[in-house]
């Protein structure tokens, strides 16, 4: 080698360790990428600023050259005591739909938030194409700018790349790539698949402006009637540290925290929410306590560890009131997470935890009488008299405030009143060092982001990123692997042979007669028959706003249930092929051995499907938690101890092939 290609190639690396470190504190090279609508570039050294405070020269934050820390120290000692409690809230975006999901922002109403509450953290609850959802971000953006200080806004989202989702824990895929939820990719037990996942999630996420990931659920699904058991990994934990890792790390771009390609993530929910006491969820007064009679958290805590070693951005408690649960030997204050200082020092102490504290929603709220105990009949649940406020219920307002910022959280989620905790601020019920320590970590995760420079996104081209050609083929190719077979009758699958006569249950004919299949009106004109079902459930608490919404109670197909009831009549005229949705580990002992074949699913297409059966793809998954063989050993079994029924149907990580 030559001494010329030497020095050459010297050159290169000093090039690449600039790039690398562009971010970082040291003096920089490379600029970065500056957009803004109204604010002025000014130019020092020849190098472009932006002038976010207006003021015509170069202020310390406004500096891309200095670090994240030194910027939000700078930026924080510019800012009222309202403008650092407004941080603190992570309100709604709102629109002019029914209950946030309309097609459009109320952009006078989030001006109003913006310059009035000096709220600067939003979660956006719009679906559609990517291309109005880009437009819409950019309007918001557009009026934090015009602001004081300029302070770019952080804007927020439940997870959107699913099949399912429910009002409050996720959102309508729209344009998004659709995967199979959590369980899907722990069920394929790839921990490169989640990442891959996770990255393009991202990438689509920051196509149409938004920075802020409220997932992964590091929960464990340890009681098998919980309705939120389709938002996990599943039940062993060793194997859900694994998949949030990476979840974290692909959103996150990278294991060493936050970046400007990053989306920051918020790991939930601190810690047990998977414990629940009967299933019942703690969105509901009556599902507000989980169970931990052996007193240790310990294994409910391991997943969270994946989180730390990937350093995530965020961290959410969970509503739940923790039964029997000590820390450092001492019992647990009887109050939800969001409000126990002893869960949430065990975060900064044990675990090094740096990141900021996200309540969950509406904590701080009021729950009502008709809150605690149900709707009266015919009165439909409504938001406007829920509240999570557990263990607290008889604290004001402001003293829940003052309680949950005391006991570590950061930003109070599902709120824009900022007043409430500015008066608490001033009434000395919290201090101003704990106050700035919040706005602090807020900031600096703003500026690690690189939102300062760039915050708005390039509408036209955001439909050209999600849901491009790979990402759609990707996620269809995860949606087959993630297949649990769990019998296969005399090697019925793979089908083989175009033009048998099948009868379908929600399943698309368009699709199957893509197949070779041609589709029978009846069981009695069919050769096979091919039924999508889901696990049963029961809306035991109607009158409840959640409880009307979420998957409550037996797990069993009984008589009486309307897919059972077709599965019954399918069998006895034809082989059938059945596929559970499984979003609760469902009880299948009454039809399992009379179907010709029988697969779980975690969310797929019916082109999925098809090609499964077909052999064009095989399944490759294995159950990511115990199929209970009845609801009489479910009843049994432990809240807070995973795979524990007596008698299990099929055993967690069962799964044929072909």
């Amino acid at each position: 080698m030559t001494t010329k290609t030497i020095a050459s190639l010297a050159a290169v690396s000093v090039v690449a360790a600039l790039s690398i470190n562009a971010w970082e504190s040291k003096p920089k090279v490379l600029t970065p990428k500056l957009s803004q609508r109204s604010v002025q570039i000014i130019r020092v050294a020849g190098l472009p600023f932006k002038d976010l405070n207006k003021n015509g020269k170069l202020d310390l934050y406004e500096d891309w050259r200095k670090s994240p820390k030194d910027r939000a120290a700078n930026l924080l000692q510019q800012m009222t005591l309202e403008e650092k409690v407004g941080l603190m809230m992570h309100g709604t975006a709102p629109s002019g739909g029914q209950a946030g999901m309309g097609g459009r922002y109320d952009l006078a109403q989030a001006a109003k938030l913006i310059r009035d509450a000096k709220v600067n953290t939003f979660i956006t609850r719009l679906s559609g194409d990517a291309n109005h959802l880009a437009a819409e971000n950019n309007k918001l953006q557009e009026i934090a700018e015009g602001e004081r200080l300029g302070i770019p806004l952080t804007i927020s989202t439940d997870p959107r790349n699913q099949f399912r989702f429910t009002m409050g824990a996720g959102v309508a895929a729209g344009d998004f790539s659709k995967w199979p939820g959590p369980l899907g990719l722990a069920a394929i037990r790839d921990s490169s698949l989640t990442r891959k996942f996770a990255d393009i999630a991202r990438q689509e996420y920051m196509a149409v402006g938004i920075r802020e990931a409220l997932s992964p659920q590091a929960d464990l699904a340890t009681e098998p009637r919980w309705s939120r058991i389709d938002g996990t990994f599943g039940e062993d934990a060793e194997l859900a540290k694994q998949m949030v890792e990476a979840y974290v790390e692909g959103f996150q771009r990278g294991k060493s925290g936050l970046n400007p390609g990053s989306v920051l993530t918020v790991v939930k929910h601190w810690v047990g929410y998977g414990a629940q006491k009967n299933g019942f969820d703690s969105h509901n007064a009556y599902g507000r306590f989980a169970l931990f009679p052996s007193g240790s958290l310990d294994y409910h805590i391991l997943p969270f560890t994946g989180a730390f070693a990937a350093k995530v951005a965020a961290v959410m408690p969970t509503y739940s009131i923790l039964e029997g649960a000590k820390v450092d030997g001492k019992p647990l204050e009887q109050v939800g997470a969001g409000f126990n200082a002893q869960l949430l020092s065990l975060l900064r102490r044990s675990y090094g935890f740096d990141g900021v504290i996200l309540s969950d929603w509406a904590i701080t709220n009021d729950c009502s009488e008709i809150c605690i105990s149900g709707f009266p009949a015919g009165l439909k649940p409504d938001f406007s008299q829920v509240g999570m406020p557990w263990g607290v219920e008889k604290l004001s307002k402001q003293e829940r405030f003052a309680k949950a910022v005391n006991a570590g959280v950061d930003q109070i989620g599902g709120t824009e009143d900022s007043s409430i905790l500015l008066v608490a601020l001033r009434s000395h019920k919290v201090s101003q060092e704990r106050v700035d320590e919040a706005a602090l970590r807020i900031l600096t995760e703003k500026f690690q982001q690189g939102l300062f420079e760039d915050p708005y996104v390039d509408s036209a081209n955001a439909v050209n990123v999600v849901a491009s050609e790979k990402f759609q083929a990707e996620s269809l190719n995860a949606q087959r692997r993630s297949f649990v077979l769990l019998e296969n009758k005399n090697s019925l699958l793979p089908l083989h042979g175009a033009g048998k006569r099948v009868f379908l249950y929600q399943v698309d004919p368009r699709v199957a007669s893509q197949y070779g299949f041609t589709v029978a009106d009846n069981l009695e004109q069919a050769d096979l028959a091919l039924l999508r079902v889901a696990a049963p459930f029961e809306t035991l608490h109607p009158n409840y706003m959640f409880g009307s919404m979420q998957h409550e109670g037996s797990l069993d197909f009984i008589d009486g249930n309307p897919e059972y009831e077709v599965i019954t009549r399918a069998i006895s005229k034809v082989p059938t092929i059945v596929t559970v949705y499984l979003d609760r580990p469902a009880i299948l002992s009454r039809f399992n051995s009379r179907v010709g074949a029988l697969l779980a699913n975690f969310g797929v297409s019916d082109r999925a499907l098809l090609d499964v059966i077909t052999g064009k793809a095989k399944p490759e998954g294995h159950l990511p938690f115990e199929l209970p063989s009845s609801m009489q050993e479910v009843e049994a079994q432990s809240s807070e101890l995973p795979h524990d029924t007596q008698h299990p149907l099929y055993r967690l990580g069962f799964g044929l092939t072909y």
